[in-house]
């Protein structure tokens, strides 16, 4: 078996899922709340037909054995939580995150998802809604009808002024244990995983929660320039896996017209 010919392929096919995912970044970079991923790569099970340390002869060991690669795969395709920047909208249910957490969303199959996107809007009952109109949870109550001021803290304190007098509410956010579990369900939404851990909910800018800056909304953290140079090292990488394949093809069509 000609080994090189399925390491190349195998490094092919794992530049083509880092390029898919490069372009996933890229896709992206204007997405509110939107965390890039980074994809990781392991080296596959090697062919040994020398051992390390084996008998050489005459109680001699041998300091180095012999082992030819298989290639590599993806291994991890991991989200990087880091910071994206904070542009102001001066809309009032516009509620940034700076530091750790997640708002919680009630999906329409009852299960709850966790978002990062502070876009909020109010539906017609008053009700704090996601732009897909999933109701915001985590101690968000309803707007009433004529409110004239809506005040949010840092801390997560909610003062709404309308013309029957005011009323308050505290709002809480979500962090786990490793954020890098969760699973992405799109719609700029992840939802709970064994990997991530069991939500744990605070009060914004305590015990290590982040803060919740009103009328600004977090932008992607992709950097289109980091991902360009990443793009162009997968694109290289890719090129001289398929040249050591059509190399590989060479030597063998050399071996088959050799003549006596």
């Amino acid at each position: 078996m000609n080994v090189s010919l399925y390491s190349s392929a195998s490094g092919m096919q794992a530049q083509q899922l880092n390029l898919d995912t490069i372009a996933n970044n890229l896709a992206n970079v204007n997405t509110t709340g939107f965390k890039r991923t980074k994809i990781e790569f392991q080296d596959l099970l090697y062919q040994q037909s020398r051992q390390a340390g084996a008998d050489g002869g005459a109680g001699n060991l041998v300091p180095s054995g012999v082992q030819v690669g298989a290639g590599s795969r993806v291994v991890a395709t991991a989200k990087i939580f880091t910071q994206g920047t904070l542009a102001q909208t001066g809309e009032k249910l516009d509620l940034g995150i700076q530091g750790d957490g997640f708002y919680e969303v009630q999906r329409p199959d009852g299960t709850t998802a966790y978002t990062r996107d502070g876009a909020f809007k109010v539906n017609a009952t008053g009700q704090v809604v996601t732009n897909d109109g999933m109701p915001v949870l985590g101690g968000f109550g309803a707007i009433p009808t004529g409110a004239t001021g809506i005040s949010v803290s840092p801390t997560g304190a909610v003062t709404i002024t309308s013309p029957s007098g005011s009323t308050s509410f505290n709002i809480q956010l979500a962090r786990f244990a490793n954020p890098t579990g969760l699973e992405s369900a799109g719609g700029n939404l992840y939802t709970e995983t064994a990997a991530s851990g069991t939500p744990e909910l605070g009060n914004p800018g305590e015990a290590g929660y982040g803060q919740v800056i009103q009328g600004y909304l977090e932008g992607s953290n992709v950097n289109v320039v980091s991902e360009m140079v990443n793009m162009i090292i997968a694109q290289r990488a890719y090129e001289i896996n398929s040249k050591a394949v059509q190399t590989s093809d060479s030597m063998m069509q050399e071996v088959n017209t050799m003549k006596r």
